[in-house]
């Protein structure tokens, strides 16, 4: 059942990507925020070093739940708000900012062309933040979402449920699932099983692949194939450009008439 959810290795497409970015604009990467996961920040540390593999530089927007206020400058100079973690690692302060850009449809569509004026010389936006204010951004675009979660039965449920929410919401029907918790582990495999399952039967949504990140393994362990794999995926998943053409007035979808159970996948 795990080759479902892995595919099979294949060739480096690293020489690949760095030709496609050398002439296109940013990727966005919308990232489902979880409170319930303790090792977050260690999730997307992960998903910023497989791309700075690739040479990319990566803006983390982080607008979730638990994330730190923006500063009082961030309503008059964005750019100045951003801080340069590394040489391919940018951070922003962001719980709050989406909600300061909504327009009278309820969409915060025009955020993204703040980001983006912000750090004109980021290659990837890592987009952190809730179920509900991923919609207002993201309504009617081509992106995949990342869910995040570990092995507490909380965390899938949240993951879960901010699936149902963007895909009744915002139209977004295809996934992937970030884990924290050793690649080996086999309650892995059964919770993504289920969440795919869940998915499928209930949402007529699909999870596209998944991996795990030790939290507990050193920043100098060798980086997982299947997270490698899961970023690569992610790129290419996100046309550059497409949300920023996007109808700016977009606004969230009225939900689906779907009957669904939340609380399946807690049944693990």
């Amino acid at each position: 059942m795990r080759d479902a959810f892995r595919p099979n290795p294949v060739q480096d497409q690293a020489d690949g990507l760095r030709r496609l970015f050398a002439s296109s604009r940013v990727r966005y990467i919308p990232v489902l925020s979880n409170p319930h996961v303790l090792s977050s920040g260690v999730l997307l540390e992960g998903l910023c070093a497989a791309f700075a593999e690739l040479g990319l530089h990566t803006l983390v927007v982080d607008a979730g739940e638990m994330s730190p206020q923006p500063t009082e400058l961030a309503q008059v100079d964005l750019g100045a708000c951003v801080e340069h973690l590394s040489a391919h690692v940018s951070y922003l302060a962001a719980r709050g900012l989406p909600l300061r850009h909504i327009n009278a449809h309820g969409s915060a569509a025009q955020f993204l062309e703040v980001v983006a004026d912000a750090a004109p010389f980021a290659d990837v936006v890592l987009l952190h933040a809730s179920a509900a204010e991923l919609a207002r951004m993201l309504a009617s675009r081509e992106v995949r979402p990342v869910l995040l979660a570990d092995t507490d039965a909380q965390s899938v449920t949240h993951a879960y449920a901010g699936m149902k929410w963007l895909s009744q919401r915002a139209g977004l029907m295809v996934y992937s699932l970030l884990m924290a918790c050793p690649p080996q582990l086999r309650l892995a495999e059964r919770i993504a099983q289920q969440i795919s399952s869940c998915a499928d039967g209930f949402l007529g949504a699909v999870l596209r692949d998944w991996a795990c990140m030790d939290p507990r393994q050193p920043a100098s362990a060798p980086m997982a194939p299947e997270l490698r794999y899961l970023a690569r995926e992610l790129l290419m998943a996100a046309p550059p450009g497409a949300m920023l053409e996007a109808p700016a007035d977009a606004m969230p979808l009225r939900p689906l008439l779907r009957k669904s159970r939340t609380d399946a996948v807690a049944a693990l």
